[in-house]
């Protein structure tokens, strides 16, 4: 709806009712998520049996709790790991891309952009069979000639980062472009007159400006990440991240302890958010 143009009050009252629906549609499921967190029941549905914190807190069969789970932390220490690694290796190539692409000039860099650009379009189980594939082929031309066991080319934590940031990098790369873009460069070359060296200007001025893009691009590699499903797996080993292990408890029968994770995993991702709102306010705009 356009501000400057005069709407009817039916049309306005139509309009805020859609928008109203439209945000209770988007965030029902997730209200209905962390309910059951709640439902003293072994079962995450109705009738409603009482409020409990047990699916959290409770130390004994049926109702063993979240923090009580020992497998489903472990789980958790996983994806913490895994999403570490990937965000910070994300980070580090997604910067260089970024000066590459928006600084420099060189034949072949439309068709480079484009390749780059390829992992976004690809769906994820694809993405991770291709990767399985050629990692394994590798590893085991290796192994045929050489005798060499390469056993982080096979399923496995390493493989896993590598595959989600083989997207992911894609993902940060454009934020921090979009920033970089915005810079103004008379500042670099300010600094240059001044008798700053190209690395000093860059590290004094240049990152500081793309802090916030940085770090709004880290909180979305660590989602990303957490909750990548389809990648991992094809990808995954023998230490199951958060998103396998709740794969594998649906698949045996649900409880409301997925209902706390997910209510958990709710209010971090909600935390991350605000952290980036905040940093991006406190910003400079040029």
């Amino acid at each position: 709806m356009i501000p400057s143009i005069p709407h009817s009050r039916l049309f306005r009252t139509t309009y805020a009712s859609y928008v109203v629906l439209f945000f209770l549609y988007l965030a029902a499921p997730l209200i209905v998520v962390g309910t059951f967190a709640f439902n003293d029941s072994l079962f995450p549905s109705l009738p409603w049996k009482g409020a409990t914190l047990d699916w959290f807190f409770g130390s004994e069969q049926p109702k063993l709790g979240l923090f009580q789970d020992d497998p489903i932390l472990k789980s958790i220490l996983v994806s913490f790991f895994i999403a570490s690694c990937t965000t910070v290796l994300s980070l580090l190539l997604a910067t260089c891309n970024a000066f590459l692409f928006e600084r420099e000039q060189f034949p072949g860099k439309n068709l480079l952009y484009i390749l780059m650009l390829m992992p976004l379009v690809i769906p994820g189980v694809i993405l991770g069979v291709s990767i399985l594939v050629f990692s394994s082929s590798i590893a085991n031309w290796f192994e045929m000639n050489f005798g060499w066991e390469l056993d982080f080319l096979y399923p496995s934590t390493t493989l896993v980062i590598l595959g989600q940031f083989a997207f992911i990098s894609t993902i940060c790369t454009l934020i921090v472009s979009a920033r970089l873009r915005k810079f103004d460069l008379s500042l670099e070359e300010a600094a240059l007159n001044l008798g700053a060296t190209k690395w000093g200007a860059i590290w004094t001025i240049t990152l500081p400006f793309l802090k916030p893009a940085l770090i709004g691009a880290g909180i979305v590699s660590f989602l990303m990440s957490f909750e990548n499903f389809n990648t991992t797996l094809m990808l995954v080993g023998s230490d199951a991240p958060l998103t396998i292990a709740m794969f594998d408890r649906l698949r045996e029968g649900a409880t409301p302890v997925l209902n706390a994770i997910s209510l958990m995993l709710m209010v971090a991702s909600s935390i991350l958010a605000i952290i980036s709102l905040l940093m991006d306010k406190k910003s400079p705009t040029t």
